[in-house]
């Protein structure tokens, strides 16, 4: 028999399945934001989608989350908020407002939508 490479057959594969939780929140701003102001909203100032009070905003999972703010139902760029998860006097969404001739007036409708992606593999290897 001639010489031969003797080596294992594995075979692999891998279901990934990938859940996403949306969290949305809901405030009217009480008064005109100026221009190069910064709005600071409390966990306890949003409402949620069934009218009730936000108790805590919600933990970012780390590489596997976003949030988008929407004000007057625009999506907004990134960098003009700042989310920081948590209870009331911790958790809150601040918006700078930049330079120019925009302000957030009073009665706009801001939205904070808070997206959180939950994962789980299995993997079946045969030999």
């Amino acid at each position: 028999m001639a010489l031969q490479l003797m080596k294992l057959f594995v075979s692999a594969s891998t279901d990934t399945e990938v859940t996403p939780t949306v969290e949305k929140f809901f405030y009217v701003a009480v008064a005109d934001t100026e221009p190069g102001d910064t709005l600071t909203i409390d966990a306890a100032d949003f409402f949620d989608d069934l009218g009730a009070e936000v108790v805590e905003l919600p933990e970012l999972a780390e590489n596997n989350s976003y949030y988008h703010l929407y004000i007057n139902g625009v999506l907004q760029m990134q960098d003009i908020s700042t989310y920081t998860p948590g209870a009331t006097g911790v958790g809150s969404l601040s918006i700078e407002v930049p330079a120019g001739p925009d302000s957030i007036l009073a009665g706009t409708p801001i939205v904070l939508e808070v997206v959180n992606f939950d994962t789980s593999s299995t993997t079946d290897i045969t030999t």
